[in-house]
């Protein structure tokens, strides 16, 4: 799949942990301004006159500049960075399936998301609000067994209680849908 000037590339800061994804645009800008420097599958770094230089390396795309055809890279380190920021994981139907492993909450039935719902622990309609502590993956017959109860009154039990998630920058990128074999070593 051509990506271009929008292929993902992984950040990662200068003690090789990963910070976030960006775009091949915003990653040879970098690149260019000596912000950080490309690093190939061997991971050897390179600043932007040596990554400009290099041959095409199979398998990557590659972009015209005024210099001539430049590799995009998939691995940038970055040159003054030495902490990871704390992720904030948004609250999503997808992410409460990622949090529970698209596992039903009460039966243990583990469903594609066709097949899933999200359940409010306590219900809506008693003032239970869509947040990490009060949302579930529930398969659609124990929602509708459970209905507008909590799961003591419907005589369910939960798996475990639901939490805010505390995943790691490099689980929320493993969990991305796209990314390159380069990756791999830093997720």
């Amino acid at each position: 799949m051509a990506y271009g000037l929008e292929a993902p590339v992984l950040v990662l800061n200068r003690n090789y942990q990963p910070v976030r994804v960006t775009r091949a645009r915003r990653a040879l800008m970098m690149l260019y301004v000596g912000a950080a420097r490309a690093l190939d599958a061997r991971c050897e770094a390179y600043d932007f006159v040596r990554w400009a230089k290099l041959a095409p390396i199979d398998g990557y795309e590659v972009v015209g500049t005024t210099s001539g055809p430049v590799c995009i890279p998939r691995l940038m380190l970055l040159s003054r960075y030495g902490r990871v920021p704390s992720t904030t994981i948004r609250l999503s139907r997808r992410n409460v399936y990622l949090r529970d492993d698209f596992t039903c909450q009460y039966c243990g039935t583990r469903m594609t998301s066709r097949e899933l719902n999200l359940d409010h622990v306590t219900p809506r309609s008693q003032g239970g609000k869509a947040t990490w502590e009060n949302l579930v993956t529930s398969c659609r017959r124990c929602n509708f067994n459970k209905g507008s109860a909590t799961p003591e009154v419907a005589g369910m039990r939960l798996l475990k209680l639901p939490s805010r998630p505390t995943w790691s920058t490099a689980a929320a990128l493993a969990a991305a849908p796209r990314h390159f074999e380069e990756w791999e070593p830093f997720l």
